[in-house]
């Protein structure tokens, strides 16, 4: 998700959410090589700082190109980042193989351009390590979604969730999600969630 015209960022009661800089690298670097934090976002393996730029490059361009992109989350108390929370440009193949998941891309920039796609903003959000259980995601997401809807007027939104990740799971419970079907990203299963409608 971008920002609306005049909109530099968006708060919660705790944190600030505002669009992802150059001088965010090492953060994003560090949190996608930690095996833990991986296992659940994009191939399920820890990202060189080689595959993190390309993700920070596709991010702040996504921007301008499609009005959407991950956000920085920033604590309020004293400014420390702590992780992203926003929404992927997200491509999922309309007519799969027969037998086979639809397949899927967290941006259309690396979908093949033969196939007939479906584009839909996907929810996502990643937090360092350290700062898990306090909350942070929760807030950020709930956040993100009421300006989503409320601002920005989606009519749609998804989000994609690893089967083992039970902290993510925990979180779309709260928030009423539903499970529409499974797809295949980066030649793994991750079931396709549906945010509810106001």
């Amino acid at each position: 998700m971008s920002l609306a015209a005049g909109t530099n960022f968006l708060q919660s009661e705790r944190l600030i959410l505002r669009r992802i800089e150059k001088i965010d690298f090492d953060f994003f670097t560090g949190i996608q090589a930690d095996t833990e934090i991986a296992r659940y976002i994009g191939s399920g393996h820890p990202r060189s700082r080689l595959e993190s730029h390309a993700w920070l490059t596709d991010t702040m361009d996504a921007y301008a190109r499609c009005g959407l992109g991950q956000l920085a989350v920033l604590r309020k108390t004293d400014g420390v980042l702590v992780g992203r929370c926003g929404f992927s440009d997200a491509a999922i193949e309309a007519i799969p193989q027969p037998n086979k998941l639809a397949r899927g891309w967290f941006s259309r920039t690396t979908a093949p351009a033969d196939l007939k796609m479906i584009f839909e903003p996907e929810l996502g959000y990643t937090f360092g390590r350290e700062y898990w259980g306090h909350g942070y995601a929760t807030e950020a997401v709930g956040c993100v979604f009421n300006y989503a809807r409320g601002v920005l007027k989606l009519p749609k939104m998804m989000s994609l969730i690893h089967a083992e990740n039970v902290r993510s799971l925990k979180l779309a419970g709260r928030f009423a999600l539903r499970r529409i079907d499974t797809i295949e990203v980066l030649s793994r299963p991750f079931d396709r969630y549906e945010w509810p409608a106001f």
